[in-house]
């Protein structure tokens, strides 16, 4: 007889939990289609889509507090000790539940605004929950199968989302887009695993360890291949080009969850290959770390600058702070990986907020898109505002605010490991950032309402998620050893970000 092999299920309760909520809408949304009444009310596209939408949120909501308790535990878990592929871990658990919280606003987010749109579509949601199943067993995966698995899971319902709104020709040519330049970086990304493969003789970050040769040019250009693969996933210089384009022409609440959550995710699989499978950073690695993060920040930051559509100026900031967060890598030290860390979950909030403004202005069927249109915004919508000054307050790393900590840890991070002439850099192209980013509070405060009209109103999904992220923003920013809760009572983030790195060090 075969042995049974000894698999401990409890470590994928995350990602089952997700999984078993994106077959709960799509099962939900055909028993609701054939109903012409469900406890007395109608049926309609609008109460069907709330429904399935706070399925969703309910699944991650789990999610989230599975992930939370995996956490606290502080243990790691593997799912299959005899051929280890998905590990759930301290910096897994982590990154799971800001994944989770991102997707569970982003549906929160959607809610009102594909009904403003009328693409209010149920497998929308289920694509949400797909795509996040996907970002939870890359970051999980100690195995390149696992990661490239995850990865594929991940960019396929994207794929499909940024086509989501099918009568908009701009929409499709964004799918488009995204689905070519994506499978090319995913082939590039499979053809650098088969030659760690070739050269390890295994798909395990451990097999990998322990055969990879420096002085072997099939592994260094293995290893360059998948560089670049991930490259092309986090929108590093010079393979940026599709942000912009796929940014803007998808519906705004999907740009929404995609700008933060796949950049969380890239980032956080990249860190864990690193560390556990190539360990401290060789010399020329580093070297080209150090380019393209230099590179990134500047071509960002400078091509912000000229932009007239917000969408895409938040595309190029995206852009900037890929490069930033590229600092951390450089420097390949807990220090600098920790504050990785805390970058991303700052800026899953202020990046999502961001957004969230431009999906609470969708009025009659039209995004809110053109920098102009946010003229006079403090008259008609003071309380939008002053978020959206905050979130852009934030993302130029304005003192008091979370973007400000973050670029504060990892600037530091670049002190302390010697890369002083990429510090400078960073710094004055923070500076820079600050003209684009106050462009819009400008525009607000200062000129007349436009004959653009916005949304009368704003939905209470949207304002639970806009009053969240700000709230999160200047908590991280005033206290991030200290964050308040009502329920949790003090969160120590920080404490989180390094205790989720301290593993790769021997912690």
């Amino acid at each position: 007889m075969i042995p049974m092999p000894d698999l401990n299920l409890s470590v994928l309760l995350p990602i089952a939990l997700v999984a078993i909520g994106s077959m709960a809408i799509l099962m939900g949304e055909v028993l609701l289609s054939r109903a012409d009444t469900v406890l007395g009310r109608e049926v309609t596209e609008s109460f069907v889509g709330t429904v399935l939408a706070g399925t969703a949120i309910f699944f991650l909501a789990l999610t989230l507090y599975a992930s939370g308790v995996a956490f606290a535990g502080g243990v790691v878990q593997v799912f299959n000790p005899n051929h280890p592929m998905y590990q759930l871990d301290p910096f897994s658990s982590l990154v799971t539940a800001v994944v989770a919280l991102s997707a569970l606003l982003s549906c929160a987010l959607s809610i009102a605004y594909l009904s403003e749109l009328r693409i209010n579509h149920g497998e929308y949601y289920a694509l949400i929950m797909l795509s996040a199943s996907g970002m939870m067993l890359m970051v999980a995966a100690v195995d390149l199968m696992a990661v490239f698995i995850g990865l594929e899971l991940m960019s396929i319902p994207i794929y499909v989302l940024a086509g989501f709104d099918r009568r908009k020709l701009r929409s499709n040519e964004s799918a488009l887009k995204y689905f070519l330049i994506g499978s090319f970086a995913s082939a590039i990304l499979l053809y650098g695993m088969a030659l760690l493969y070739g050269v390890s003789g295994g798909t395990s970050f451990e097999a990998i360890r322990a055969g990879f040769d420096v002085g072997n040019p099939i592994g260094l250009v293995g290893l360059g291949l998948v560089v670049v693969g991930f490259a092309f996933k986090i929108s590093m210089v010079p393979f940026h080009q599709w942000t912009p384009d796929v940014y803007e022409g998808a519906p705004s609440a999907v740009t929404a969850y995609m700008s933060v959550t796949v950049k969380v995710a890239a980032f956080a699989t990249l860190i864990r290959l690193l560390a556990m499978a190539f360990g401290p950073l060789e010399e020329s690695l580093e070297r080209i770390f150090w380019l393209l993060s230099a590179l990134t920040i500047v071509v960002g930051n400078v091509m912000a600058i000229i932009q007239e559509n917000v969408k895409r100026m938040l595309a190029y900031s995206s852009i900037a702070h890929a490069g930033y967060l590229m600092i951390g890598l450089v420097t390949g030290t807990i220090e600098g990986y920790s504050a990785m860390v805390f970058y991303l979950i700052a800026y899953t909030f202020m990046n999502l907020g961001a957004f969230g403004v431009v999906v609470a202005l969708a009025n009659r069927g039209n995004d809110c898109e053109r920098i102009d249109s946010f003229a006079g915004l403090a008259r008609a919508r003071p309380g939008l505002a002053a978020v959206m000054t905050l979130f852009m307050l934030s993302l130029a790393g304005i003192p008091g605010t979370a973007g400000f900590l973050g670029k504060f840890k990892i600037f530091m991070a670049a002190v302390n490991s010697g890369d002083i002439w990429l510090l400078i850099i960073g710094v004055l192209m923070s500076v820079v950032s600050v003209y684009y980013y106050l462009r819009i509070p400008v525009l607000m405060y200062m000129r007349e309402p436009g004959e653009e009209s916005h949304r009368a109103e704003i939905s209470s999904g949207e304002g639970v998620v806009l009053v969240f992220c700000a709230l999160a923003v200047l908590a991280l920013g005033l206290f991030p050893n200290q964050v308040p809760t009502l329920f949790f009572g003090d969160l120590d983030v920080l404490d989180w970000a390094r205790r989720s790195v301290e593993m790769f060090f021997g912690g």
